[in-house]
């Protein structure tokens, strides 16, 4: 499993960013957004600057106590021409509040996995700007791109997510349908040395290291498994993917478990 590089994940965070940005301004901030249907372009990039300024507030004052979280959110401006001068501040200011020492300082971690914050929050920001941004691309009709490398690096905080002491409490209809009897999946992915083994027990779903034989395996490019497993392409038909032994059982798992907007 990919462990996210840091330099590599600011640059993805203002790059990403900065494409989210070009897209909504192809598609128009009224566009329908094909893959979070009931969100428009201009919600898209509300949410991702809003985000990216709340976390980076969280992590500048480093905030250890959740009843402490910042509660008002950044201002999307008006006029949709200054809508990337925004995104840009907004992914600059996040980016410049995950220093080094920010990084390995008592932060808030939401999934209380280990992470320190600073580290779970980065991780969370390069999620929000790569599938949304993917979201923007969509609307616009543009082809997404994704370093292999850091769509690796998602699918583990993904699935840390998923199986994190915290999940129930966060979606607790989600926690509950992946528990299961001693099930499990696999994910190969084919441009990079990653592999993905979830066992899913009576407690709830394990994420466990190496790769082993699964009841299902799911193989494709790391970009393809990250968009079929936050839902942003189906499992039947997302690029390069294919899916052995029981295929009933990772829908199943797609199915019940994105934890992104749509």
């Amino acid at each position: 499993m990919s462990e996210l590089n840091v330099e590599l994940a600011r640059q993805a965070i203002v790059k990403h960013t900065r494409r989210l940005a070009e897209s909504a301004a192809a598609a128009g901030p009224g566009a329908a957004v094909p893959t979070t249907p009931e969100w428009t372009v201009a919600d898209l990039v509300a949410h991702v600057g809003q985000t990216e300024n709340w976390v980076a507030e969280i992590v500048e004052r480093r905030i250890v106590d959740p009843s402490r979280l910042p509660t008002e959110m950044a201002v999307l401006p008006e006029d949709p021409d200054a809508w990337p001068a925004w995104l840009a501040e907004s992914a600059q200011r996040v980016v410049s509040a995950f220093s080094d020492d920010a990084l390995e300082a008592p932060v808030f971690n939401a999934a209380a996995d280990g992470r320190t914050g600073g580290r779970f929050w980065l991780s969370s920001v390069l999620n929000e700007t790569v599938i949304h941004g993917f979201d923007a691309d969509a609307a616009a009709g543009r082809p997404a791109e994704v370093d292999a490398g850091v769509a690796a690096a998602l699918i583990s905080n993904h699935l840390a997510m998923l199986t994190s002491p915290t999940w129930e409490m966060a979606r607790p209809a989600s926690a509950h349908a992946i528990r299961g009897t001693g099930q499990t999946l696999r994910l190969l992915a084919t441009d990079t040395a990653d592999a993905w083994f979830v066992e899913r027990q009576p407690e709830g779903a394990v994420l466990q290291s190496g790769s082993r034989p699964a009841d299902v395996t799911v193989t494709g490019p790391a970009r393809s498994l990250l968009l079929t497993l936050t839902r942003r392409v189906p499992l039947s038909g997302g690029e390069g993917i294919s899916v052995s032994g029981d295929a009933g059982l990772a829908q199943h798992w797609v199915d019940n478990t994105a934890h992104v907007a749509g």
